[in-house]
């Protein structure tokens, strides 16, 4: 069984011409009150299906999920806080190729850990000037730009230790990066912010960024999302 919160924020995110932008969570067995896994398995569900189905549930229902060998569904059930109230789901499952989904891993060369409450400030606010972010990291600081019609707006961070790890923020850069992003779905991405106090991004030229938050004693959630090429910003 699993608290139902912890499996309600994801944004759902459709496919358009800003080319990709998978997620990916990792939760750790001790987050769970109850976990078998006899065999590594995988899983296809459609997200909007998945969505729906948790929605049945209220915020303080446990959920537990169970699927058998080689079984075509997954069952849901939803257990009320005084336990006076279970309901029941089963959602078919689909055949996906899961290693055409795989992340490859890669090394960045920019890994920025910064207050997740600032990165979301920082999206919200630079939305209101326009509809794209370029993040510039140089050795000393990061620079998230925008503009638009109404005119520009830059926000520059710089590494800042603090008493308190939850407000610190680290910048780590080997050779300088600049890209440009859609910010409608970095605000999508910073909407998981309140299940972590750090967010950690990471960027490479040529490569998607990774927008990642780590949940204490859960696991992570992690977004990818390719950058905006010339094409795109001239659209």
């Amino acid at each position: 069984p699993l608290p139902l919160p912890l499996l309600l924020p994801l944004p759902l995110l459709p496919l358009t011409r800003w080319r990709f932008f998978p997620f990916h969570s990792f939760l750790l067995q001790d987050a769970f009150e109850h976990y078998r896994c006899d065999r590594n398995v995988s899983m296809g569900m459609k997200l909007l299906n998945l969505s729906k189905v948790l929605k049945c549930g209220n915020a303080t229902d446990a959920v537990t999920m169970r699927s058998e060998d080689d079984g075509d569904s997954i069952s849901f059930a939803f257990e009320s806080k005084n336990q006076d109230r279970l309901a029941e789901f089963d959602l078919k499952l689909m055949d996906i190729d899961s290693e055409q989904l795989g992340i490859p891993d890669s090394e960045y060369e920019v890994t920025i850990e910064m207050p997740s409450s600032e990165f979301k400030r920082i999206c919200q606010d630079l939305s209101t000037i326009g509809d794209t972010v370029n993040i510039s990291a140089q050795k000393d600081h990061v620079k998230f730009s925008a503009s638009g019609d109404i005119g520009t707006a830059n926000v520059m961070i710089r590494p800042h230790a603090a008493a308190d790890s939850e407000a610190k923020t680290s910048i780590e850069v080997n050779s300088p990066v600049a890209q440009d992003f859609a910010l409608r779905y970095m605000n999508s991405f910073a909407k998981a912010s309140p299940l972590s106090d750090q967010v950690v991004i990471k960027l490479s030229n040529e490569l998607p960024v990774v927008v990642e938050f780590v949940i204490e004693s859960v696991g992570k959630l992690g977004f990818f999302l390719a950058p905006k090429i010339e094409e795109d910003m001239e659209a």
